[in-house]
């Protein structure tokens, strides 16, 4: 008997399937060949025009101005990194969240054996917002360098209220720095609007492309010093580096076939439009959340409230392991979850998950209405068998 047909509900770690278009630019880059900025023949013209346009595509989606500003990267990690160790110095000081995830914990505890000050404000346990007064309190007890938020959770979904931090921070003298690793894509986002001084993004989820692309923003006439040094393909005859953006952060060969994949899946988003991206992101988790309050034993963290949530749902079965209904989900059913703590220790010892973690379910844009409620029959059985010994 032929098995049932997958289900992909982890959204949140990497989007799946990707617009049939990603394919096909993926592929015709790997054929065409070339490199960028690497040449002046018609391969390595042809690939500088596609980084260009794909750098465009993002200035454009983002509003985010002058399109030399958005430097290329391996995914958000890399530009969090280049971030936080191109900006931050010894006896400076950050204020961000107790959520984030450890793409910003971790450099910032390395940071703090360099002298730098990490100060983390909790957040609500239930709903996992943060109070704004309480941000801007703590960026005010001492002189603060780096403001640093993540702009919707991994773990349950909250998005913060990030609308007016930016100007208060310019007006204090304050850089903003916006995680936007679970956002982009999927919510409208002007970095002219939200005063954003520097922003982070995957390519690989919310805004649908592949996997081992990235893009750190930096508003214009903010200088990091980079994380790495070599070949740019401009100002060869020189053993420094190129000041002018973006050359200046981005030594090495790009990743010109991911970042093909990345201009074809900003084009999808544009075409189709965020808002009504995100209307259907939205409409996906009411029925998630509807569907799993009826079902016994199920404790969903986070809010509520759908419109304050986004991208991710996290839950456990009362009396039962997370990691064995996961196996369940996946062996028995073909439903590919994400289980665990989902490298943001620290949310989960907020909502008092850690250290066994959750179920996480993150539908995407292509997920359908009857995968949904099929992961909800489905997950109305699991919790009506018997614990295994």
């Amino acid at each position: 008997m032929a098995r049932v047909k997958p289900i992909y509900l982890d959204n949140a770690a990497t989007s799946h399937p990707k617009p049939e278009s990603v394919y096909l630019a993926v592929m015709a880059a790997l054929r065409d060949g070339g490199s960028p900025g690497r040449g002046t023949h018609h391969f390595a013209r042809t690939a500088d025009r596609l980084i260009f346009e794909t750098r465009e595509a993002l200035a454009e989606l983002f509003s985010g101005g002058d399109s030399a500003q958005f430097i290329f990267t391996a995914n958000a990690t890399s530009a969090i990194n280049q971030a936080l160790f191109g900006l931050l110095q010894s006896g400076d000081r950050v204020v961000t969240t107790m959520v984030e995830h450890n793409a910003v914990i971790r450099p910032l505890r390395q940071l703090q054996s360099r002298g730098v000050e990490v100060v983390k404000v909790a957040v609500d346990p239930v709903t996992g917002i943060v109070n704004k007064s309480a941000l801007q309190q703590a960026c005010l007890d001492k002189p603060t360098r780096l403001l640093l938020v993540n702009h919707c959770s991994n773990v349950i979904g909250t998005i913060q209220p990030v609308e007016g931090l930016g100007r208060w921070c310019h007006e204090h003298d304050i850089l903003f720095m916006l995680d936007g690793a679970q956002s982009a894509g999927l919510l409208p986002i002007d970095l002219q609007t939200l005063a954003v001084d520097l922003f982070a993004a995957p390519g690989h989820k919310g805004l649908l492309g592949p996997q081992g692309t990235g893009f750190l923003y930096l508003k214009e006439g903010l200088k990091l010093t980079p994380l790495i040094y070599g070949g740019t393909g401009t100002n060869s005859h020189s053993d420094l580096q190129p000041e002018n953006l973006p050359e200046r952060l981005e030594s090495g060969t790009l990743n010109l076939p991911g970042l093909a994949g990345l201009k074809a899946s900003l084009q999808f988003l544009q075409q189709t439009g965020i808002d009504q991206i995100h209307l259907k992101e939205t409409r996906f988790i009411a029925k998630l959340l509807n569907g799993l309050q009826k079902i016994e034993g199920i404790k969903i963290y986070g809010s509520g409230n759908v419109m304050l949530r986004l991208g991710a749902i996290s839950f456990n079965l009362e009396d039962r392991d997370p990691a064995e209904v996961a196996y369940i989900l996946d062996d028995e059913e073909r439903i590919s979850v994400r289980v665990g703590l989902h490298c943001a220790p620290d949310a989960h010892r907020i909502i008092g998950t850690y250290p066994t973690g959750t179920i996480r379910i993150s539908p995407g844009y292509f997920t359908t209405e009857e995968e949904i409620e099929r992961f909800l029959t489905v997950m109305g059985k699991i919790s009506k068998m018997k614990r295994k010994k």
